[in-house]
């Protein structure tokens, strides 16, 4: 149920009153100390203020700002830097710090866990801005009775996993393969992983959510009505207010799942791999998830991948495949059978020996340059398409092309269920990546521009009118919204891509929840009309 807050009217008075003539001229020291006071005057727990609240001359605020920074790219020393970044911990510090910083006029990013492709949990383009950081919001209560599971903000994705490993060991949850990536940003885009044709996506299991509105009142799905509701199960939370908690239904899997990967490089035939994967992927039984890794190597060739996960036995997914994938030529002994959570541990290339415990470790992630994109694919490509793809990655020599399979019970759930639109229709999502170690603005420039060229030369074989793209896959190629312009129409561009139909409702949503549009973002959802920040 919603809690009032009536403390509202005081920090904006108060606020305006001592701040607002000399905001502009302020330095950063008296924005800290100003936000500093705001938060201990309202604050039912005054004393810890203190240590929830990082300027920049504080020995760790370095730390804490590269502590869920997963893009090198916005770690370099010219990057935008935050005035202040907020841990709080507990809910009513997550209100006042809604309420103080917004009574000040500073732009407020909200971070889970930093997996954010482009950084936009942690920089900007607004001349000053604050990170209000979920770290500390990492509980996941598991009832196991009920099959639920209510799962803070800030908890990652292997601690979301490990804690119902720790319950049950017939109950999983469908979201994604990295198990550093925060719930609070997964869910809230859509919640994309591999028992996503047996299960759909995250959202597809979300009953309950706690949020901050603009206001700094907690609302539930009760109190936030079924509009707000619906729009922060796909839309992005980010664009209507602080994402506490989702409450989550869980999903059974069985004792035993099997993977495997099988490698094939041109010359081993991978084309008609490819083609045949194309046939069986979107279309096999719904417990079988076969993912396709294309990258260029050397010798001037091409190495596929398909990486699997079966909820099942590996007798049963060998005699299936070889049946409809006979290409493939899976063998049992490449298969490996499992418990769920050890396939978690799998699927994230945890290599060097780690144990489950390792699905804890938020730190257990290597930073590195990166630049991603995305796409749907709706009718197969042909052998001629594939060929030119290769050669045009050879040429390139860095970009790495995912496919994720579609189908399943992604088909049986309409497209507007959720604000994620990408449904029936869709045989499967295509990933750019590209990644580097070389600093550098010329090395920058040379990698992007890879991925750029690739994802243009794509553009016959993808979705058009619009031209599709996954809302988590961030990308500000596809649109940005300008900061303190009239950008409606901006972001029509880059949200048709992300939510197509959806858009018209999540634009609703967005002007009566936050009509004065203060969660602003670089691709947030737009208002309608103009105010002061659109």
């Amino acid at each position: 149920m919603e809690k009032p807050v009536s403390l509202l009217s005081t920090v904006v008075i108060v606020l305006l009153l001592h701040v607002s003539d000399s905001l502009a001229a302020s330095s950063a020291h008296s924005l800290f100390d100003t936000f500093l006071n705001c938060l201990q005057t309202h604050t039912n727990q005054p004393n810890q203020v203190p240590n929830i609240v990082f300027s920049q001359t504080n020995t760790s605020y370095d730390s804490v700002l590269k502590a869920s920074a997963r893009n090198a790219r916005f770690n370099s020393p010219s990057a935008p830097k935050p005035l202040l970044i907020i841990t709080p911990l507990n809910e009513n510090q997550v209100q006042n710090t809604v309420l103080c910083a917004k009574s000040i006029g500073v732009q407020l990013k909200i971070r889970s866990g930093g997996h954010d492709f482009e950084g936009i949990s942690y920089v900007s383009q607004a001349s000053s801005f604050i990170i209000l950081d979920m770290f500390h919001f990492q509980n996941v209560n598991v009832d196991v009775q009920n099959e639920i599971a209510v799962i803070e903000a800030g908890a990652s994705l292997g601690q979301v996993y490990y804690r119902i490993y720790e319950k049950s060991k017939v109950h999983g949850f469908p979201a994604g393969v990295c198990p550093t990536v925060g719930v609070g940003g997964h869910i809230s885009g859509g919640g994309y992983g591999n028992m996503i044709r047996k299960h759909g996506l995250s959202v597809d299991h979300v009953i309950d959510a706690k949020m901050v509105d603009a206001n700094g009142r907690i609302l539930d799905r009760e109190a936030m009505g079924d509009d707000l509701f619906w729009a922060i199960r796909g839309g992005g939370g980010a664009s209507f207010g602080v994402i506490l908690s989702y409450t989550v239904k869980l999903v059974p899997v069985p004792e035993t799942v099997t993977v495997f990967q099988v490698d094939k490089s041109l010359e081993q035939n991978a084309t008609d791999v490819v083609l045949q994967w194309q046939q069986v992927a979107p279309h096999t039984d719904e417990r079988l998830f076969m993912r396709l890794v294309m990258q260029p190597v050397k010798k001037r060739t091409i190495r596929v991948s398909v990486m699997a996960l079966f909820l099942g036995g590996a007798d049963e997914v060998v005699t299936l495949l070889g049946k409809e994938f006979p290409l493939l030529g899976l063998k049992k002994e490449i298969c490996h059978e499992m418990r769920w959570i050890d396939s978690v541990v799998w699927w994230a290339s945890y290599n060097d020996g780690s144990t489950l415990n390792a699905l804890l470790d938020r730190s257990h992630y290597r930073v590195h340059y990166n630049k991603k994109k995305s796409d749907y694919v709706e009718t197969p490509i042909s052998k001629d398409g594939f060929n030119l793809i290769w050669k045009k990655m050879i040429e390139l020599g860095r970009v790495v092309l995912i496919f994720n399979p579609y189908g399943g019970r992604m088909n049986e759930i309409a497209y507007d269920a959720t604000p994620f639109p990408h449904r029936a229709g869709n045989l499967y999502k295509v990933q750019y990546s590209v990644t580097w170690e070389e600093a550098g603005d010329g090395a920058e420039k040379n990698f992007i521009g890879q991925i750029r060229m690739m994802y243009n030369y794509m553009t016959p074989f993808v979705s058009k009118n619009p031209r599709r793209a996954y809302f988590n896959y961030r990308d500000l190629d596809i649109g940005v919204k300008m900061h303190g312009k009239d950008s409606y129409q901006d972001g029509v561009v880059y949200g048709s891509k992300y939510f197509n139909r959806n858009l018209e409702r999540l634009v609703k949503v967005k002007s009566a929840i936050d009509p004065e549009n203060y969660f602003w973002n670089e691709q947030s959802i737009p208002t309608l009309g103009r105010n002061k920040n659109n």
